[in-house]
């Protein structure tokens, strides 16, 4: 029921991810009203398809107080994330309000015993390819122990989406030098090479014009300066795409010219086209939520639907834990070394 076009765009998208999963199975929550006539259009989505009538949805600008207030328990978004908390879905995607989405999914499904804060994690097209980038705006701020937590859930992503063993990962900064940076990302970078987990392999720093060349695997930053490097990317693309658009229609000899070269900027516009890396996974819950921008059309609604049914075949949840747990055992190890070092020390000079 959420995003700019609700079910118009939603249900679609979901008999698109059908025709490209034909395992794809449906739990639908909305307002049986609007929803129903929707899916009778889409015979075989319907037949795959649970749908619940729900009264209430969550609204794209409530607060999302306003929103656990009036929408625990009754509303299409919690519902949905209930669904996944009591497997009757294997993960859950919405179009919905991101506040809403990410308070509710902290409050249903908790967050895993050693994660503080869940992160957004995006897709992110570059030159190579294509990267991890979290987090991009689920929390604000961060300390060493946080980035250090998103390097390890980024990486597990990693392994699932990119089939890497041991996916490469950096910590975006304002330059690679390790005496650059506030000191979060430069404590951060020290525990994640103490660490040397063996499931990733810490790259050091990165800088801005990395996130497009593709240099790492996963690119990791805290939510406030990922979000904005999210934005500012999607707003470059659709700058020079007005730019390309302006320029082929300026004389006759443009015009021309692109019929000549439309192959190759019909394969810019599907390399540059937003929508086939639709959807941020929330990383750190015990569930799976998947985030589709609200925005989006039936094709973007259907690759955030898609990343999710990826998620959940690959076991994205075990994958992630277990790099979780591995990082506490060894900062943990790492951190009593440590003490017996200072200790023997301390007994030394005292004799």
């Amino acid at each position: 029921m959420g995003g700019d076009h609700g079910p118009a765009i939603v249900i679609p998208g979901a008999a698109l991810t059908l025709e490209r999963r034909p395992d794809a199975r449906f739990v639908i929550f909305g307002d049986e009203g609007q929803v129903v006539p929707l899916i009778d259009q889409h015979p075989k989505l319907k037949a795959v398809t649970t749908f619940h009538h729900t009264e209430v949805s969550v609204k794209m600008d409530d607060k999302p107080s306003q929103a656990l207030r009036y929408g625990r328990y009754k509303s299409s978004m919690w519902r949905a994330i209930d669904a996944t908390k009591t497997g009757e879905a294997d993960v859950t995607v919405s179009a919905g309000n991101t506040g809403a989405l990410m308070a509710m999914s902290k409050f249903c499904l908790k967050s895993m015993p050693e994660v503080d804060r869940p992160a957004i994690a995006c897709l992110w097209p570059t030159v190579r390819g294509e990267s991890v980038v979290l987090d991009v705006g689920a929390t604000i701020g961060a300390d060493a122990r946080h980035l250090v937590d998103l390097a390890v859930m980024g990486a597990a992503m990693a392994r699932v989406v990119f089939d890497l063993d041991r996916p490469t990962v950096g910590l975006l900064n304002v330059g690679v030098e390790e005496i650059k940076g506030v000191e979060a990302v430069k404590e951060a970078g020290r525990i994640l090479r103490e660490l040397n987990l063996p499931q990733m392999n810490y790259h050091g720093f990165v800088e801005g014009d990395d996130l497009g060349k593709g240099t790492v695997d996963v690119v990791v930053t805290e939510g406030f300066t990922g979000n904005i490097a999210l934005k500012t990317a999607e707003g470059t693309a659709r700058q020079i795409s007005t730019y390309l658009k302006a320029a082929m229609s300026r004389s006759l000899m443009a015009k021309i010219g692109y019929l000549f070269a439309r192959g190759a900027f019909a394969a810019l516009k599907d390399k540059m086209d937003p929508r086939k890396v639709n959807g941020g996974v929330f990383l750190g819950l015990e569930g799976i939520v998947i985030k589709s921008h609200g925005g989006t059309d039936a094709v973007g609604f259907a690759s955030a639907t898609e990343l999710g049914y990826e998620m959940a075949r690959e076991n994205l949840m075990a994958k992630v834990r277990e790099m979780v747990a591995a990082s506490a055992r060894q900062e943990a190890s790492a951190q009593e070394a440590s003490a017996q070092r200072e200790a023997a020390a301390q007994a030394a000079t005292v004799q």
